[in-house]
């Protein structure tokens, strides 16, 4: 984009604004979540790390996943860098551990921070490898597969997702696989932040500057050298996210990112609940995935 039009933009990445009935479907993972830690009864706030919000909860599977372990989803949550919380998506735990899957929620640090601790969307990437090294070293403990992690994010959590795939393990820790995730499902992600950084009502909270739009957006990384990203949205969500759902594949090809869906008669918040539904088609998507029946 050449050139920002402060308003359009606005208009186009405020989902709260785009549907006027988010507050009932925050109520209903609300809800649907604190349901979820009754009956699926998780192990609750791991660390992992020492860092601000550096916790995650683990839905076990029910019963054994190929060779006695599961295969392991990493949900990382939305929520445009700066708001809700693990707790909000326990939803997601009960759609997948009863087919075999062990389901991990990481928490990270929001944006923007405290005066004397600054959070930037660097950072929470930073945070999301650290809670992949730890699930990775860990999670055999809990009957997941260390071989076997992919992750799935919403909004802001797809961007992440995405940048999981891009990350280069061994610069981190040289005891990680070069293809720690093995593959990622992005649900209305964001894949290009200039944009992002031009929007007037995120600017305050997320306070981008150009180096961090440069260093943080997956569609101008390199393409990963392993695994397959999924890409979706809902076919009501706005234009531009309808254009960020397209970029990753036409960035790192089809051979990379061999899906690129927007699914009808969902929107910003609907989609997420697709997930969890096993009636619907990202349900369907995300089990391919994990490679579970």
């Amino acid at each position: 984009m050449a050139s920002y039009d402060s308003e359009w933009l606005d208009r186009m990445y405020n989902n709260r604004a785009l549907v006027p009935a988010h507050a009932e479907h925050f109520q209903r993972w609300a809800d649907t979540s604190a349901a979820a830690r009754i009956a699926a009864k998780p192990v609750l706030d791991v660390p992992y790390g020492n860092g601000v919000n550096e916790s995650l909860d683990i839905f076990p599977a029910q019963g054994t996943g190929k060779g006695g372990k599961a295969p392991v989803l990493v949900f990382i949550h939305g929520g445009y860098w700066r708001s809700l919380d693990k707790a909000d998506h326990s939803f997601i735990g009960p759609a997948f551990i009863q087919h075999g899957a062990c389901v991990v929620v990481p928490n990270y640090a929001l944006c923007p921070g405290g005066e004397n601790q600054p959070v930037t969307i660097p950072d929470i990437a930073l945070q999301m490898v650290k809670a992949l090294a730890w699930v990775w070293r860990h999670i055999a403990a809990y009957g997941g597969d260390p071989s076997r992690i992919h992750v799935i994010g919403h909004s802001a959590g797809g961007h992440l997702a995405a940048l999981m795939m891009a990350c280069a393990w061994r610069s981190y820790a040289a005891d990680l696989p070069v293809d720690l995730v093995k593959k990622a499902l992005a649900i209305s992600g964001l894949y290009e932040l200039e944009s992002i950084m031009h929007t007037p009502f995120l600017q305050q909270s997320l306070r981008l500057t150009p180096a961090q739009v440069a260093k943080a957006s997956p569609a101008w990384l390199p393409a990963a050298k392993q695994g397959v990203l999924y890409t979706v949205a809902g076919a009501d969500e706005s234009a531009e996210f309808l254009r960020q759902n397209t970029l990753m594949q036409k960035a790192w090809g089809h051979q990379r990112v061999p899906v690129c869906e927007a699914h009808l008669g969902l929107n910003h918040f609907s989609v997420l609940e697709a997930l969890a539904n096993p009636e619907q088609r990202l349900h369907r998507l995300a089990r391919e995935l994990l490679g579970v029946d």
